[in-house]
């Protein structure tokens, strides 16, 4: 009876009338909505079935036929967070959902496929509009966003997860995804063979995560062709053995350490009771929890070893790319009140597990010099410095290091760019907080088209900047180079090379730069011991 039904769908007319807006694939039909603005959308499209169950821990497997046509016109649950209980309303375990904005009448153009980010234990950026880049774009791109699992859900890992469950789930549901696009995107009116990656901080790890997947070959090579990072996320990567403690401190907290399978009771526990226990622990040795303490494991498989050892090794796939980062990207996780170099290192310690005394000393002459960093109202003397040092560890140094990777290789050298996003705001420059991570968002995707509140200068002082970064990412959305189709006005954006070259971006001064001496060194230092800090 299935496969009859599997036959009917597929000799179903691929794309229904412009007024029904109906796409029919071979498990489901769904119903979307054509705006006056020329862009369509399909919102809340399963990807892959239900993750609960007997499949909580399990890698993501195909949705499930529905016979009857599905509403698109809403988005999806997210991925239930860590330390979010009771859980909101818009979060739940069954959460694998797509949303497709398209043209209408596309036909074959390229695709945007966008990794939201959230320290993998967060889908933080979710149910971004894509119309605005559409619009940008002169109706020439299709973008896919869509939700993945975080926290113990995507990323618990131990021995009886190996063994009985599967490793690294929130990276298999973006494989999913992006195996989704390759074979349905055509009827939305996209190209499968033109897709650009795109995502900020655990999002845009998950990109390098997915260049450097070397181990899996042509399953991960043949699903995009480019990839652009914003504010790449490097923290700790861990292996099976020592996620342990994670795991063994879950089953210990829910009631399950004496079950004759541990893994089959938190697998079977209500997830009231599981979620009540998702929360941050410290890593051994440390003393207080990290930010994020689920992330992905080296598995010998997607993730073979530490990323800079990768890219080191010129173990990653050769694409287009662009990497960036905003000039203060450690202002936002950094506590405010950190009033000592203890407390500082103490925070770095908890995020940073392996780090070493001698290491942290070095870092603290570099960074916790009290003349060159401003005290702002009700901010701890240390929270500048060690906001820089985090910042610059977690994300800006690690995306110059991929840029240099990427200049090694002759055939990617002439496709590879960095960008300084450097736009102010009054209100976060008088507060310290600057430029902040992953504040160009709301100039890529602009601002009424973001789910967090964008700030009230991109709608006046700064709603300049938005075409420049609108144009560059659609260019290399279109055409892999960020310069073909970029705004009128806008300076062309040339490739890192050796001199380290990226584009500095200011609203009313954007320009190219080459990364200062004082930079250059820090991140030489902190890309030294990089693979020691698990990079």
């Amino acid at each position: 009876m299935i496969g009859f039904a599997i036959v009917l769908l597929a000799l179903w007319p691929a794309v229904a009338s412009a007024s029904s807006n109906v796409k029919h694939l071979d498990y489901a039909s769904y119903s979307g909505y054509t705006q006056d603005n020329g862009v369509a959308f399909w919102k809340g499209i399963r990807f892959a079935a239900p993750p609960t169950g007997k499949l909580r821990f399990a890698g993501p497997q195909n949705p499930e036929i529905e016979f009857e046509t599905q509403s698109a016109l809403s988005h999806g649950n997210l991925c239930i967070s860590t330390n979010k209980y009771p859980i909101p309303g818009n979060q739940s375990e069954d959460c694998l959902f797509l949303d497709v904005y398209s043209p209408a009448n596309a036909s074959d153009v390229p695709v945007f496929f966008w990794i939201q980010g959230g320290g993998f234990n967060a889908d933080s950026n979710p149910d971004y509009d894509g119309t605005g880049l559409i619009q940008a774009s002169g109706q020439n791109i299709a973008v896919v966003t869509f939700n993945y699992r975080v926290g113990p859900y995507g990323f618990l890992a131990s021995e009886e997860v190996e063994r009985a469950g599967s490793l690294n789930n929130g990276l298999k549901d973006i494989i999913k995804a992006l195996e989704w696009v390759q074979k349905y995107i055509h009827i939305f009116g996209g190209d499968p063979d033109h897709v650009t990656l795109g995502g900020d901080s655990a999002g845009a790890g998950a990109i390098t995560l997915l260049l450097s997947a070397f181990n899996s070959g042509d399953r991960v090579s043949n699903l995009f062709h480019a990839a652009v990072a914003e504010s790449q996320s490097f923290g700790a990567q861990a292996t099976v053995s020592e996620s342990q403690f994670a795991y063994d401190n879950l089953t210990e907290r829910t009631g399950c350490s004496n079950a004759i399978n541990t893994f089959h009771c938190l697998r079977d526990l209500s997830l009231d009771v599981l979620q009540q226990e998702n929360y941050n622990i410290p890593f051994p040795g440390a003393s207080i929890a990290p930010l994020y303490m689920y992330s992905p494991t080296i598995d010998n498989e997607l993730i073979p070893d530490y990323t800079y050892k990768l890219f080191s090794q010129d173990k990653f796939l050769k694409v287009p790319v662009i990497f960036g980062d905003d000039t203060n990207e450690g202002t936002i996780f950094a506590p405010y009140n950190t009033s000592t170099v203890d407390e500082a290192d103490a925070f770095l310690q908890a995020n940073f597990p392996t780090i070493k005394n001698k290491q942290l000393v070095e870092i603290n002459s570099m960074y916790m010099s009290e003349p060159d960093n401003p005290v702002y109202p009700n901010a701890g003397e240390y929270w500048q410095g060690l906001a820089n040092a985090y910042g610059e560890m977690r994300y800006i140094c690690p995306g110059m290091y991929l840029s240099s990777a990427y200049n090694n290789d002759k055939q990617t050298a002439k496709a590879n760019w960095n960008y300084h996003y450097a736009v102010t705001d009054d209100g976060a420059e008088n507060s310290g907080y600057g430029t902040q991570h992953t504040i160009e968002v709301n100039a890529i995707w602009g601002p009424e088209y973001v789910s967090s509140p964008a700030p009230a200068s991109y709608s006046t002082n700064n709603s300049a900047i938005i075409p420049v970064m609108q144009g560059y990412w659609t260019s290399f959305i279109r055409s892999y180079n960020p310069n073909t189709h970029r705004a009128r006005g806008s300076p062309e954006w040339n490739t890192w090379g050796d001199e380290s070259n990226r584009i500095y971006i200011r609203t009313g001064e954007t320009k190219m730069e080459t990364v200062p001496d004082a930079q250059s060194k820090r991140c030489k230092y902190l890309q030294s011991i990089a693979v020691t800090l698990d990079q």
